[in-house]
């Protein structure tokens, strides 16, 4: 397919319009035009690149691209390897922030809630743009059984804090940093809240509100929307689609 179809496509089907984001959503540097293969990975960096080049992919999709707020403007150093990287292979960099996270079918929050068998996941849509999401555990579990079971479906052992209630049966979630939403979702009288990371506040708000925090790590928790992505495009336009995960700890 033509990029220029790609691209409208993804910011219709993703309501790109929707954001006000951190970064921009869409193409982020132009390779060819024509379209074929596709990589998907988490985070464009240099691993991820060296990879698409040796798979000989068109364009490269990811959850965290180029040109974040605030970061230096000057293309030197490693933002220049990357991008020299792309342009040398003519492979089009296409990045999807909040709109991922959000979205009601491949985004991050849905994933994660099919990963963990959360049963009726849906949007709070009143706040956070439609970032956090709510849902209920199947049978009800220990702070330590449900730990157990994102570090099994996550492959990642969760930092968790908090202590009451004794078991946990309602759930809110919002992948990534968003270690700040705790307030908003204990306004909704949830027991636990899951995302990414964690600050030092993050252990007293917890403790003194009385609601289970875990942090799954930011990585983990945002695998899965960037495959369904490449998966959707590939059943819809016939793409060869290559999900790549460079492994982080954080």
């Amino acid at each position: 397919m033509q990029r220029i179809e790609l691209e409208h496509y993804l910011a219709d089907f993703l309501q790109l319009s929707r954001f006000k984001d951190y970064a921009p959503n869409g193409l982020q540097v132009e390779g060819r035009s024509q379209i074929k293969r596709i990589v998907t990975g988490v985070t464009a960096c240099q691993p991820l690149i060296d990879q698409a080049i040796e798979l000989k992919a068109d364009a490269i999709l990811v959850h965290h691209g180029f040109f974040w707020k605030n970061e230096p403007q000057i293309i030197v150093g490693m933002k220049q390897r990357r991008i020299k990287a792309l342009l040398t292979h003519d492979i089009n960099l296409l990045g999807y922030h909040l709109p991922l996270d959000a979205h009601a079918d491949v985004g991050n929050n849905v994933q994660l809630a099919h990963q963990l068998g959360l049963l009726n996941a849906s949007a709070i849509t009143e706040v956070a743009d439609g970032l956090i999401w709510r849902g209920e555990l199947a049978t009800p579990m220990t702070a330590n059984e449900f730990s157990q079971l994102i570090h099994t479906q996550l492959g990642r052992q969760p930092l968790h804090l908090g202590l009451a209630p004794e078991l946990i049966r309602t759930v809110a979630w919002c992948t990534g940093g968003a270690q700040d939403y705790l307030d908003i979702a204990l306004s909704y009288g949830v027991d636990a809240f899951i995302s990414g990371e964690v600050s030092e506040r993050t252990y007293h708000c917890a403790m003194e509100q009385g609601i289970h925090y875990f942090a799954a790590g930011h990585h983990a928790t945002e695998l899965y929307g960037i495959q369904a992505l490449g998966e959707h495009l590939a059943d819809k336009f016939g793409l060869e689609h290559t999900f790549i995960d460079i492994t982080n700890p954080v």
